[in-house]
């Protein structure tokens, strides 16, 4: 990640600079809020990152361990660093929940702040539903009975039922539970690269795969791509952390040590210690290979540790999504209802129940194409989030940035345009069907939109209205 966060100082308000059209939600302090820490944050964008290493197998499979190890140690500093210096800069700015949804907003106006959360939101909610189907996909190696029919559709309704309700009990909540489940499901990682570490041949490290294996381009990057994406997703929390201005560059800074090395370090010490099969790297191969550098107990672990990385996934996901829709009623984008926080625990139940169920019918469903979809969505929203970055640096020079990327725009132009170069070409390599239901939902997205311009000319339902001159202040 960056190897620099120095802050800049404060800018002064300027009075003759012009003023944006749009506004910021200010959180809405209340006698129950209870603000999200530092080490929290850190594990709680630790998994909407990573969760863990599981799955990067598939890189040595597509493309040799040499590759491998390089691809972890090279893609972070092109793809995920300015992702995460994007998101330092504009989530301390502009410190309120939404995160990309207010900067997208603050760049180009409501219709593409309601865009971007549209895009962005479709695509965290079908991941959403991948993971009580993960999880139970664990489970039913002990309880064969899980695997099919109406026991796998209960099963699924109370794992999504159940670790929603942890979200509803609090963000701090699901911190701390984030790092409870980083910790262990980490573990198996440190104690299996210790134990390769006498049956490591360097030279292992060096091979470019097996003879006559070709080379899949595609799964390769992929799998590097979708491994160390979404360094955005937390910045939708922004106004639930404590001193965001502060903690937030921190907490990447320190999120992208811990990812990076639970990447490399195991990939190094698996890779070197076991003979290359080439095609037996693929998506929980790790575990196999627990067991034969250190035994049955420690393949065991990994296979929970795979349980435990999937709740931590879903539990960060959900929270992204929840406060997403927060910020977004906040800013008058959706009605004020979707805006509603519990009055026990103050999380804002309408938003984690909104994507709860979605994803619970999601998750029922045959959803390769969908999930295909969405990513596409996704690197759309990427698109936009960077168009929106640059633009900001033009448009509100002045802006109080308490942490802000130390280049100047020919420098930010080169590092954004980088990264975009990946999200074309994942874009480019999507087949027909993909195109076709991503136009589709984008044209959703679109008249969502209008519906909701609509609904206030109408009255239908009530929305937020935010005191333009205060968030002005606020931000020069």
């Amino acid at each position: 990640m960056k190897a620099s966060e120095i802050p800049s100082s404060s800018q002064h308000l300027l009075e003759n600079e012009e003023q944006p059209t749009t506004v910021t939600p200010t959180p809405t302090p209340t006698k129950n809020s209870k603000k999200l820490a530092l080490i929290p944050l850190i594990f709680i964008i630790f998994f909407e990152v990573s969760g863990g290493p599981y799955g990067a197998e598939a890189a040595i499979g597509a493309a040799g361990p040499l590759l491998a190890i390089l691809g972890f140690l090279i893609f972070p500093f092109i793809w995920s660093v300015p992702e995460a210096l994007v998101t330092a800069e504009l989530a301390t700015t502009f410190p309120g929940n939404g995160g990309f949804v207010i900067w997208a907003d603050k760049a180009f106006g409501p219709f593409w702040g309601s865009l971007m959360g549209s895009w962005k939101l479709l695509s965290a909610v079908c991941n959403l539903a991948s993971y009580p189907v993960l999880c139970l996909d664990y489970i039913k190696l002990i309880y064969p009975i899980l695997d099919s029919g109406l026991p796998r559709y209960i099963a699924i309704f109370f794992i999504s039922m159940f670790l929603s309700f942890l979200n509803y009990l609090g963000l701090s909540i699901v911190g701390y539970t984030a790092v409870v489940l980083g910790v262990l499901s980490l573990c198996p990682f440190w104690l299996i690269t210790l134990f390769s570490i006498p049956k490591i041949d360097p030279s292992r490290w060096l091979s470019l795969g097996q003879k006559g294996v070709k080379k899949d381009w595609n799964l390769f990057f992929n799998t590097l791509f979708w491994n160390l994406n979404f360094w955005d997703n937390a910045s939708t929390l922004a106004g639930e952390v404590e001193q965001p201005q502060k903690t937030f560059p921190k907490a990447l800074f320190s999120a992208g040590i811990v990812t990076c090395i639970s990447y490399v370090l195991p990939l190094l010490g698996t890779s070197g210690a076991v003979p290359l099969e080439q095609g037996e790297w693929i998506d929980g191969y790790f575990a196999n290979l627990a067991s034969m550098i250190a035994g049955n107990w420690l393949k065991y672990w990994m296979e929970l540790g795979i349980a435990l990385s999937v709740i931590g996934l879903y539990e960060a996901q959900l929270s992204s999504c929840a406060y997403q829709i927060l910020g977004m009623a906040e800013m008058g984008l959706l009605p004020r209802v979707f805006g509603v926080r519990s009055e026990w625990f103050n999380t804002p139940w309408v938003g984690i129940l909104v994507p709860t169920l979605v994803a619970l019918v999601v998750s029922y469903m045959t959803f390769t194409d969908i999930v295909s979809s969405v990513n596409f969505l996704y690197s759309l929203g990427m698109l936009l989030e960077f168009a929106s970055f640059l633009w900001l640096r033009r448009k509100m020079p002045k802006a109080k940035r308490p942490y802000r990327v130390p280049l100047s725009m020919p420098g930010l132009l080169v590092m954004c345009f980088i990264p975009s170069c990946f999200l074309v070409y994942v874009m480019l390599v999507a087949h027909s069907t993909v195109y076709i239901v991503s136009a589709l939902l984008t044209v959703l997205a679109i008249a969502w939109y209008f519906f909701m311009e609509f609904c206030k000319t109408k009255m239908w339902f009530d929305f937020e209205t935010v005191d333009q001159d205060k968030v002005d202040d606020e931000i020069f």
